[in-house]
């Protein structure tokens, strides 16, 4: 199957007593329906996953699904520390009607964890037992591993190993690990601040936070790059800079939410410990995507 274009990483829905919000679910994924976005992806880090129950995941899921129109690929975060409990989440997503799931390499045992050996078992286990296409998920910034570019080539061969996500934002990584990989392979950057450049690199789309808030710029940037407009591809690509470094590496995902809600998204209250965004913070994301509010 193919994956390409741009992906919301989606937020979650929650309302002021941190329950899951149905009717602002359904307000968002009908409203990104309308700007050709590839599909969605549920439960990813920006969804807040670790802070859900397993039952809260698959009924986000069922309600996205509910919600997307015809013809979006459906992705689901499966992230889980054990084989077992990942598999589970994923075949729970095929029954939901998805198309693909997404696997994070497990870090909590790091002594363990931390090494190729492991890692790579762990997704070819994934991969033997799920009944949807495995996407490879690589995360530094939060599991303190780097999934290695020949870890990843030797898994691309798996065949319900599809692709990965990769949001090190280490690009010249992700240009060795197009080239090393099986030819059909395909890498997805989870970065917004070099997600332009991944694309003239070999990637097949970006799976973004931030297209939360701007989906039509960033599909902007994925339609300039296709139709090899590059003068407009780098322009809108830097215009989407400051607004995606301030949530991204300032305030996380409170501040995707507060951007989500400049832009007429729900993006709501994050769930405790998350903090809300002060008065100044709520400021600098303004100026931050100032021009780009639709």
């Amino acid at each position: 199957m193919k994956i390409q274009g741009i992906f919301p990483a989606l937020t979650t829905c929650f309302d002021r007593e941190e329950n899951l919000f149905k009717d602002k679910v359904f307000h968002n994924i009908r409203k990104l329906n309308q700007i050709a976005l590839g599909g969605y992806v549920v439960c990813g880090s920006t969804g807040e996953t670790p802070l859900m129950s397993i039952d809260e995941r698959i009924q986000l899921m069922e309600w996205v699904k509910e919600a997307s129109a015809e013809g979006k690929t459906l992705i689901a975060g499966v992230g889980a520390e054990s084989v077992y409990q990942t598999v589970r989440i994923a075949n729970r997503a095929a029954e939901a009607g998805y198309h693909a799931v997404l696997a994070l390499t497990p870090f909590y045992y790091r002594n363990q964890m931390h090494r190729p050996d492991t890692q790579a078992l762990f997704f070819r286990a994934v991969a033997d037992r799920s009944k949807l296409p495995v996407l490879l998920y690589n995360i530094p910034q939060v599991t303190g591993y780097d999934l290695p570019v020949d870890t990843i080539a030797e898994l691309s061969h798996h065949p319900n190993i599809i692709g990965m996500k990769d949001s090190s934002g280490n690009n010249e990584k992700l240009d060795l690990t197009v080239r090393a990989a099986k030819p059909g392979f395909q890498v997805l950057s989870g970065s917004a601040g070099g997600f332009w450049e991944a694309l003239q690199l070999g990637a097949t789309g970006a799976i973004l936070a931030v297209a939360n808030a701007v989906p039509y710029a960033c599909v902007t940037i994925w339609e300039a790059f296709r139709t090899r407009d590059f003068d407009a591809g780098k322009d809108w690509h830097s215009r989407i800079a400051a607004g995606s470094q301030a949530i991204a590496a300032k305030y996380g995902i409170p501040g995707v939410k507060y951007a989500m809600e400049l832009n007429g998204y729900y993006g709501g209250p994050p769930r405790l410990p998350f903090l809300p965004l002060s008065t100044e913070a709520k400021t600098e994301i303004e100026k931050a995507f100032d021009g780009l509010r639709s």
